[in-house]
C-alpha cells in the first residue's frame, strides 16, 4: 500500500486587501503504523485567493504536492463534508481515490497548530472562530447480521506495548506514532476485542469503512458505536448487563485519559495469537 494524504481545503481566519477570506489547501500524508516518525511525514500548504476558490485550483494545488513529494498517494482522506463535491471532483481529476474520513490525526494536529501559532501572525488575521458548516449525521445503523461478533470484551494495554505492534501477526489494520497524541509509554491504552468465526470478512468490511472512533453511548440505551467515515456509525454492541454497563463507562472514562486514543481488534477467538484486523483509534473533535 501506498502514502495515503490527508486534505482540507477551506476558508481561514485571515481577510485579504479587499476584506474577502484567504483560503487554503493543507496536504499532509496518514502516519500508518507506531513507528512513524511524525517529521519525515510529507506536508504541502498553499493559499487560494477566493475568486479562485474551485476544482480546477485545487486539482492544480493537489498535482503540485505529487510533483514535490514525488509521488502520487494511493488515496486522499478528508473530512469538511460541505465542500465534498469540490475536493472529490479535484482528485479524481488527477486521477487519485478519495475517501471522506474522520481518519485525518496528523492533519488535525497541524491545523490546532496553525489557528495557534501561525493564522495569528498573518496580515489580515480575524480573532475568533472560523466557523465551519455543521452537518447533521445519521443515526448509528445495525451491523450486518453476517458481522455480528460471537464474543467481545474490554482489554487495556500499556502504551509501550505497542512498540511491537508492526511485528503483530495483523491481516488488516493501521496504526499512529503515539507519542504524535502525548502519550507517555506507561499510559494505560483502553480497547475492545471481537471475536468471530468470520474475523477475516469482518475485518476486510471494517478495513473500507475508514474507522474513527469506538464510543460508548448511553444517552438512547447502551451500546458500543463505532465512528467512520465522515459520517457515518454503526452499534456494534447493545449492552443491557449492569456489569458490562459498569465496564464500559470505565472504558470512556480511561478513552478520555488517554487523549481520545484507544483500538479495536478482531480475533477468531481468545486463544488467537493473531489478528483479523487492529486498529489504533483516536476521537478527534473536528472544527
Amino acid at each position: 500500500m501506498g502514502s495515503i494524504w490527508e486534505l482540507d481545503f477551506y476558508s481561514r481566519p485571515i481577510l485579504d486587501e479587499n476584506q474577502k477570506k484567504v483560503w487554503e489547501v493543507l496536504i499532509c500524508e496518514s502516519p500508518l503504523d507506531v513507528r512513524t516518525k511524525p517529521d519525515s511525514l510529507f506536508r504541502f500548504t498553499k493559499y487560494c485567493p477566493s475568486t479562485e476558490v474551485n476544482s480546477v485550483w485545487l486539482r492544480t494545488a493537489i498535482q503540485e504536492a505529487i510533483a514535490t513529494s514525488g509521488e502520487s498517494p494511493s488515496r486522499v482522506r478528508f473530512f469538511r463534508r460541505q465542500m465534498n463535491n469540490m475536493i472529490t471532483k479535484a482528485c479524481q481529476d488527477a486521477g487519485i481515490p478519495v475517501q471522506p474520513s474522520r481518519r485525518i490525526l496528523m492533519l488535525h494536529n497541524w491545523l490546532t497548530q496553525r489557528m495557534e501559532q501561525v493564522y495569528p501572525n498573518e496580515p489580515g488575521y480575524q480573532g475568533g472562530t472560523n466557523p465551519s458548516v455543521r452537518l447533521d449525521a445519521p443515526l448509528p445503523q445495525r451491523l450486518p447480521d453476517a458481522l455480528e461478533g460471537e464474543k467481545w470484551g474490554f482489554v487495556t494495554l500499556s502504551a509501550s506495548d505497542f512498540n511491537d505492534m508492526p511485528e503483530w501477526d495483523i491481516s488488516f489494520g493501521e496504526g499512529f506514532p503515539l507519542e504524535m497524541m502525548g502519550i507517555s509509554a506507561d499510559t494505560p491504552i483502553p480497547g475492545v476485542l471481537v471475536f468471530s468465526s468470520r474475523a477475516l470478512p469482518m475485518a476486510a468490511w471494517m478495513s473500507g469503512l475508514e474507522l474513527s472512533s469506538l464510543r460508548f453511548d448511553d444517552t438512547q440505551g447502551a451500546r458500543l458505536v463505532l465512528e467512520t467515515g465522515a459520517t457515518e456509525s454503526w452499534i456494534l454492541s447493545n449492552i443491557s448487563n449492569p456489569n458490562i454497563k459498569t465496564e464500559a463507562s470505565t472504558f470512556e472514562k480511561a478513552r478520555q485519559k488517554a487523549n481520545g486514543v484507544h483500538f479495536i481488534g478482531i480475533q477468531s477467538s481468545p486463544e488467537s495469537e493473531s489478528f483479523a484486523g487492529f486498529w489504533l483509534l483516536q476521537e478527534v473533535i473536528l472544527p
